[in-house]
């Protein structure tokens, strides 16, 4: 009788120390949460800021090749800076799908959007200023979402904007964006907590280090010849060149630097292999990298960790647009 007794009597004491245990972590946890969104306020950690324009102003697509889209008629202030989205989900002001304007429709990702950059200094706004400087002819639309690799742009276009009846296609070439990108918007923790982002994030950095070195391999081994990312990229230009051509449309590809290490840029090859892919192609080439050579990372980009090109960037890249390709 008395070893039931113990033994009922360790069970209990077993169960009320997981639960408190249990509650423990979980105070820990909310305690942990709201420290990091109180922290964060200040909208200058690059992964939050990330995380929340994910979860703000992005949807999953029906279409399983984009992944993702922008939520229409949407806005948000992310990194100190209004993002707002118009009727065809893109960062600009309200479309018409009928003009007498030249229309010039810029493709890309992150950069082309203007992360982290007022609306009106992006490079599509300040290059349609420049266009109309003497007479309203142009219409530049930054046809460009956050996160899209070259196959999910040509996307875009192809299914969602090519009804706006482009007169020229500018294709905003990143260094990274014949990366294969997974499908899918992560677990509803990754999706709803900021302390399970940073930890994931702190994780993937211990395992996988960020060096330059590593991200050259890892560059070089995208840009083999007979790599999945290189050749779906390389079907998605060929299709929108294709397009492009029997239409009628101009096309340019303008290549972007990534702008980590601008001194001694590692990434020539990858600029060298693009141009001759355009030429293959039949697309016009622009090279930005001459424009940017020498400057020092903390001249150029979006803020402290968040390697962007800045505002100052912007107006780089919208002159060098503005002299070198004829719309």
């Amino acid at each position: 009788m008395k070893n039931e007794k113990k033994s009922s009597s360790s069970i209990n004491n077993n169960i009320f120390s997981s639960l408190l245990l249990l509650v423990s972590i979980s105070i820990a946890i909310l305690i942990g949460e709201g420290f990091l969104r109180l922290k964060n306020l200040d909208m200058k950690n690059y992964d939050i800021e990330m995380w929340k324009y994910s979860k703000q102003l992005k949807r999953p697509s029906e279409n399983i090749i984009l992944g993702h889209e922008h939520i229409k008629n949407s806005k948000a202030k992310l990194q100190s800076v209004e993002i707002k989205i118009n009727n065809y989900g893109l960062r600009d002001s309200e479309i018409n799908q009928l003009t007498k304007l030249n229309r010039i429709i810029f493709l890309g990702s992150s950069i082309t959007l203007g992360w982290g950059v007022e609306e009106e200094k992006t490079l599509t706004s300040r290059l349609e200023s420049m266009l109309n400087k003497e007479k309203i002819k142009y219409e530049v639309i930054n046809g460009s979402i956050g996160n899209y690799n070259t196959v999910r742009y040509v996307e875009l276009f192809t299914n969602n904007l090519s009804s706006l009846k482009p007169d020229s296609i500018v294709v905003q070439y990143f260094v990274n964006d014949a990366e294969i990108l997974p499908q899918g918007g992560g677990n509803w923790l990754l999706r709803n907590s900021q302390l399970a982002v940073t930890l994931m994030i702190a994780f993937n950095r211990i395992l996988h280090p960020g060096d330059e070195n590593s991200l050259l391999r890892h560059y070089q081994k995208i840009y083999e010849q007979d790599s999945e990312g290189y050749e779906e990229m390389k079907k998605s230009l060929e299709k929108i060149s294709q397009y492009a051509h029997r239409n009628k449309i101009k096309i340019f590809l303008v290549m972007t630097p990534d702008v980590h290490n601008l001194i001694d840029y590692p990434f020539g090859f990858i600029h060298e292999k693009m141009k001759n892919l355009s030429s293959d192609l039949d697309i016009e080439f622009l090279d930005l990298l001459p424009y940017f050579e020498g400057i020092p990372q903390e001249e150029i980009w979006a803020m402290p960790g968040d390697p962007h090109p800045n505002s100052i960037g912007h107006e780089i890249m919208a002159k060098a647009i503005f002299e070198n390709l004829n719309f």
